[in-house]
C-alpha cells in the first residue's frame, strides 16, 4: 500500500535505508573490482602481459629439408630438395556456412578440381583450428593470386614446403622409397618423437628406414599480429632456424645399377649385386618399379590407386620381398653337403638314363633325352642333372642333413638387410609338413627338395648370400646400403658402416673351394658354357629354371660371383637374378648376367657391353639349363 501523506510528513526512514543498502552494494562492487585489478595489474601483472603477447604472437613453422642422398661416390645425387610452396587451410576460422564457397574459389586459382579438396577437409573438419594442406608444388602464380584475395579467403594460407625431387630415380624407387604426409596412425606412434599433422614421413625404403636421420629439426618464427592477422608494424620477430637433416651416401654405384636395371629390361623379375667381402650392395633392381616422383604432386590419389592396382605389384621389391623356389641352384647347397658330410663319393658315379620310376609316378631329367649317362658330382653340377641329385638326396644325404645345411646358408631367415619390409623365405621339415598337411613327410618330397623344389622359397638376396658364403669360405656379412652419413653443410662424415658378420659357418674352406671348382665348371662345360663364357673375366655360378604350375612355365635363375680366381678378394663381386615365369620364356637369367658381368669387368656401359658379346644379348626362345 502507497505510503499516506501523514507517513510522509512524519519522515519514515524505509526510502533511506533503502539508498543506503544500495551505496553498500556498490561499494562492495567497487572493492572487488579495485581488489581483482589490483591482482592482475600489480601482484600477476607479469603473468598478463606474457598471455597477452602470446595471444598476440603468431608461430610459424618453418619446414626442415630432409637429408639428401647420393650413390656411393658422392657425386651422383639420388635425392635432393627444391623449393616450392604448399596452401592450407584452417577451417576454423571461415564462417562454416563460407565453407563450400571458399574451396570453390582456392580449387580454381590452384587449378584442381574441387573433390580433391573436400577429401581432404570433410564436414568434420570444419571445427578444426589446425591447418590442413591440400596442395603441395604449387607454382607462384598461384600463391600470388591467393596473396592479392588475401582478404577475401580468410583461413587460407601458404609456406614455402621443400620438394622431396628424385632425379632418374628407374629402378632405384624401391631402394628409396618416397614421402608423404603423416597419417593418423603414424602420428600415433611417432606423436612423441614431435611429430604434427602435416608433417612428411619416410613411406617406404631408404626414406622410413632412415627417417630420423634424414628428418632433420624445424624452425619457428614468432611475430606479432593484430586481432585480423596482420603484422604490427615496428613489432619484433623472432627465428629460430632449421637444421637440415643428414645426408646419407649409399653403397649403390649408380653405374652399375643402370647397367643391371638395362639388362634386366622390363621383365618382370629382380637382380642383386653385392661385395662378397664386405656385404655392400653395388645395385639392386626390382621390375616393374614406379616413380616416386608423383607423390609430389596434388593429383596423386588416382596415380596411386592405379599403381595399387596393378596385378605385377610394382610397389612389391622382388629382391626381398619375393618367394621363389630356388631350383637347380640349390644344387650348391646339395653340393656342400654331401662333400661336408661325405655322404656319396665325389667319383663315385650314378647313371642317368633320362628318367627313372620312384612311388607311382615317372621322374624325368628335364635337361636332357635320353639323359646324361654316367656322372660324378662334379659333372652332375655341371650338367644340372636332377636325376644324381634326386638319387644322393634321397639315398645318401637326407632331409634333415638337407634342412642343415640349407639353414647354414641363411635360408628361412632374413638378412637384416637396411630396408624395411624383408622376408625370410621358407625351409619345409618333415614336423611342418606333418602340422601342416598332417601327412608324412615321403622320399619323394626329399627329391623335390634335393633340386630346389617342392616347399622351399627364398628370395634373391638370399641366393646373393649363398654365393657369398660360398667366396668367403663359410662367412657371411650383413648385406646393407647405408654407407656414410655426412654433415649437410660441410660435406664431413660422421659416420661410416663397418662390415658386419651375419653368420660364419664350420665348414672346411677346402669344401667351398671345392664347391667353387663345381660352379665354375657350369659355365666352363656346363649348361651355361654357351651364354656366360665370356672373354672379360673368369666365372663361376650356377643356373636354375624354376618349375612354376602345370603349365609348363619356368623361373629363369642364374646365381655366380666374379672373377673365378683372384688375388684380389675385394675385387670379386656376387650377382643373383631372376626372371620370373610371367615373362616370355627365353631363359634370359644368364644372359642378363654375361652383359652385367662383361660391362663391369670391363668397365663398359650396357650398350657397349651388348655390342661387345654381340649375339649373346637378344633374347633367345626356348632355351633351358
Amino acid at each position: 500500500m502507497p505510503p499516506t501523506m501523514s507517513q510522509e510528513q512524519n519522515g519514515d526512514p524505509r526510502p533511506a535505508g533503502r539508498i543506503k543498502i544500495l551505496m553498500v552494494i556498490f561499494m562492495v562492487i567497487f572493492i572487488a573490482y579495485g581488489m581483482k585489478l589490483f591482482n592482475m595489474q600489480i601482484l600477476n601483472g607479469e603473468l598478463y602481459i606474457s598471455q597477452a603477447q602470446k595471444i598476440a604472437r603468431r608461430v610459424t613453422v618453418i619446414p626442415a629439408q630432409r637429408g639428401e642422398i647420393y650413390d656411393r661416390t658422392f657425386t651422383q645425387p639420388l635425392v635432393l630438395n627444391t623449393d616450392s610452396f604448399a596452401v592450407s587451410i584452417t577451417p576454423a576460422e571461415i564462417a562454416q556456412e563460407k565453407i563450400p564457397d571458399l574451396i570453390e574459389q582456392v580449387a580454381g586459382i590452384l587449378g584442381v578440381s574441387r573433390d580433391v579438396i573436400d577429401r581432404k577437409i570433410p564436414v568434420q573438419y570444419y571445427s578444426l583450428y589446425q591447418p590442413v594442406e591440400i596442395a603441395v608444388n604449387v607454382p607462384f602464380g598461384a600463391i600470388a593470386a591467393i596473396a592479392e584475395r588475401k582478404d577475401s579467403l580468410p583461413g587460407v594460407s601458404w609456406q614455402s614446403k621443400p620438394l622431396r625431387t628424385y632425379v632418374e630415380p628407374g629402378s632405384l624407387s624401391h631402394v628409396l622409397g618416397y614421402v608423404g604426409n603423416i597419417t593418423q596412425d603414424e602420428l600415433l606412434n611417432l606423436f612423441n618423437n614431435n611429430y604434427r599433422m602435416g608433417d612428411v614421413v619416410g613411406k617406404m625404403g631408404i626414406e622410413r628406414q632412415y627417417e630420423e636421420l634424414l628428418r632433420g629439426k624445424e624452425g619457428k618464427e614468432t611475430r606479432t599480429v593484430d586481432v585480423r592477422g596482420r603484422r604490427v608494424s615496428g613489432a619484433g620477430t623472432t627465428r629460430d632456424p632449421p637444421a637440415m637433416g643428414k645426408n646419407l651416401v649409399l653403397t649403390i654405384d649408380r653405374s652399375i645399377q643402370t647397367l643391371v636395371e638395362k639388362a634386366l629390361g622390363k621383365r618382370i623379375g629382380s637382380a642383386v649385386v653385392l661385395r662378397p667381402t664386405t656385404g655392400e650392395i653395388l645395385a639392386m633392381v626390382s621390375y616393374p618399379y614406379y616413380d616416386p616422383n608423383i607423390f609430389n604432386r596434388s593429383d596423386m590419389s588416382a596415380q596411386y590407386q592405379m599403381l595399387l592396382n596393378d596385378p605385377n605389384k610394382p610397389f612389391l621389391n622382388r629382391a626381398i620381398q619375393s618367394n621363389y623356389p630356388p631350383a637347380s641352384t640349390f644344387k650348391i647347397v646339395m653340393t656342400t653337403g654331401i662333400l661336408a658330410e661325405n655322404a656319396f663319393p665325389q667319383d663315385k658315379v650314378v647313371e642317368c638314363p633320362g628318367e627313372i620310376t620312384y612311388g607311382d609316378r615317372l621322374w624325368r631329367c628335364h635337361i636332357r633325352r635320353p639323359g646324361h649317362g654316367w656322372l660324378n658330382l662334379h659333372q652332375g653340377m655341371a650338367q644340372s642333372c636332377d636325376i644324381y641329385y634326386w638319387v644322393v638326396g634321397r639315398d645318401n644325404l637326407g632331409v634333415e642333413r638337407i634342412v642343415s645345411y640349407a639353414r647354414d646358408y641363411g635360408f628361412g631367415e632374413t638378412t637384416n638387410i637396411d630396408l624395411p619390409g624383408e622376408i625370410a623365405g621358407f625351409i619345409p621339415t618333415p614336423q611342418w609338413k606333418e602340422r601342416r598337411f598332417h601327412e608324412r613327410w615321403q622320399g619323394g618330397d626329399t627329391m623335390n627338395m634335393s633340386i630346389g623344389q617342392g616347399y622351399t622359397l627364398v628370395t634373391p638376396l638370399q641366393m646373393a648370400n649363398m654365393v657369398a658364403m660360398t667366396v668367403n669360405n663359410g662367412l657371411i656379412y650383413k648385406p646393407y646400403l647405408l654407407k656414410e652419413v655426412r654433415d649437410p653443410i660441410t660435406g664431413e662424415v660422421e659416420n661410416s658402416a663397418e662390415p658386419q658378420i651375419l653368420h660364419e659357418s664350420d665348414i672346411s674352406p677346402s669344401i667351398f673351394r671345392a664347391v667353387r671348382r663345381d660352379m665354375r665348371g657350369v659355365i666352363s662345360e656346363g649348361t651355361a658354357r654357351f651364354p656366360v663364357n665370356i672373354d672379360a673375366v673368369e666365372i663361376a655360378g650356377k643356373t636354375g629354371t624354376g618349375e612354376v604350375g602345370l603349365q609348363n612355365r619356368w623361373h629363369s635363375w642364374f646365381a655366380a660371383f666374379a672373377p673365378y680366381e683372384t688375388n684380389k678378394p675385394e675385387e670379386r663381386v656376387v650377382l643373383s637374378i631372376i626372371v620370373e615365369a610371367v615373362n616370355n620364356w627365353e631363359w634370359w637369367a644368364p644372359y642378363a648376367s654375361a652383359i652385367i658381368f662383361q660391362g663391369l669387368f670391363a668397365n663398359q656401359t650396357y650398350e657397349e657391353a651388348i655390342a661387345t658379346l654381340g649375339v649373346l644379348y637378344q633374347p633367345i626362345q626356348g632355351r633351358r639349363e
